[in-house]
């Protein structure tokens, strides 16, 4: 059993905005969150977990928490308004089989939150987890300052538990204005930055109300705690980056115990819409110049997408032929231009089985996205694969020439 949580860093949905400045004096600032209508920005959060069931080590997970948002109004008291995309993917020592990260589900969520950083967002959204976090008071803050303030946990039980809306476990979290600390911006851009240093703790402890239904299992008590320190950069009104320890323990009314321990560490960029007219037909006019056949490239439902039509590999296997690799390598050129992340999709023609299809499809994804990890265009945090089998063709199976262009892997330079 595998219950992932999306960490306190996707609490930070803000960006620049306007307020209305006070009185105060050179050592004491006022920290609040800012938003500028149509600002974007990703947030990328890795986790280190630990999972042991009933006392016993069930696995080891890296997960990788991807979100994306963009301010969409801002209102007269200075909310912003978020329409935001995440997706969690997990690797791990119980299910090895993939050595790329497999593109996770993806989770809508649209919210308000206000300039001290409380959220306002309806039960049918399941994202961010941790609400609330960090929290300011109206009033200026010194360093060494100290402050509580209530939030709550959000947690996603429909597959586990089957439960329709998100179980909210209430805390109140201490904080403390540590330090100033001179610094690197997270995004490309790596400008010094005097970053205000808060560390932030809360510990949790929720009995659930008794389920109505008698069959099947339930969480009764949620127990845990998270130490955080947030890098809080307050001229944008956002955080920079943060780093967590943390553990989850879950008892259920029949007994079983489900503990979560790890640690976790995030960054803040700003985020460029890439799938533009001007793009396409920039990207179009370098693959033409290069002389690279069976390449298109099109606007998709994910971002700009480079598709490589009757791409090569070796016989029965997910091995690239070097003539492809070559091919790969001057498409590097192009992805360099741009720092979103990428997605890898492979899809094979209609021969075979489905299921052997799409294990194809998957292992050829991997391949490409591992190349391009080789010769660094991308780390193997910052891209992401997906098969699809046959399931998606874009001509016909029933002739050669519709097979070779469905026998295609697509590079995706992310825009969600």
């Amino acid at each position: 059993m595998k219950i992932s949580k999306f960490f306190a860093v996707i609490s930070a949905i803000y960006f620049f905005s306007v307020s209305g400045a006070q009185a105060q004096s050179s050592s004491e600032k006022f920290l609040k969150f800012k938003y500028k209508k149509d600002d974007s920005y990703r947030v990328l959060s890795t986790v280190s977990e630990d999972v042991k069931v009933n006392g016993i080590l069930n696995h080891h997970a890296e997960i990788i928490n991807r979100a994306t948002v963009k301010i969409t109004d801002v209102d007269k008291n200075g909310r912003g308004y978020s329409t935001a995309n995440f997706m969690t993917t997990e690797s791990s020592t119980e299910n090895p089989t993939h050595t790329t990260l497999t593109f996770g589900e993806n989770y809508e969520s649209k919210f308000w939150r206000d300039e001290r950083g409380v959220y306002e967002i309806e039960d049918k959204y399941f994202m961010p987890v941790v609400r609330d976090v960090p929290l300011f008071p109206e009033k200026a803050l010194k360093i060494g300052d100290t402050w509580t303030a209530n939030g709550h946990e959000a947690h996603d039980l429909r597959k586990t538990f089957n439960i329709p809306t998100p179980v909210k476990v209430p805390f109140t979290a201490t904080y403390k204005y540590e330090r100033d600390e001179e610094g690197f911006s997270s995004d490309e851009k790596h400008e010094k930055k005097i970053f205000q240093v808060i560390s932030v703790k809360y510990s949790l402890f929720f009995e659930s109300p008794t389920p109505k239904s008698s069959t099947g299992d339930f969480i009764c008590t949620t127990m845990g705690y998270s130490n955080q320190t947030i890098w809080w950069d307050n001229e944008k009104g956002q955080i920079d980056h943060y780093k967590e320890d943390f553990r989850i323990l879950l008892e259920t009314y029949s007994g079983n115990q489900f503990d979560f321990y790890g640690t976790a560490h995030a960054e803040v960029t700003e985020f460029t819409r890439t799938a533009t007219e001007k793009n396409i037909k920039d990207v179009e006019e370098k693959i033409k110049d290069m002389n690279i056949e069976n390449v298109s490239v099109v606007k998709s439902e994910m971002g700009l997408t480079i598709s490589v039509e009757n791409i090569q590999f070796k016989p029965d296997s997910a091995e690239l032929l070097d003539s492809e690799k070559e091919k790969i390598k001057k498409i590097s050129k192009i992805l360099e231009s741009y720092s979103n992340d990428l997605l890898i999709t492979g899809h094979t023609a209609k021969a075979g089985t489905p299921e052997s299809c799409q294990i194809l499809s998957e292992e050829r994804a991997e391949s490409v996205a591992q190349y391009l990890i080789d010769i660094k265009v991308r780390d193997k945090y910052h891209i992401f694969t997906q098969g699809f089998g046959a399931r998606v063709p874009i001509a016909s199976n029933a002739i050669e020439a519709g097979r070779a262009k469905n026998r295609r892997v697509e590079i995706t330079i992310l825009d969600k």
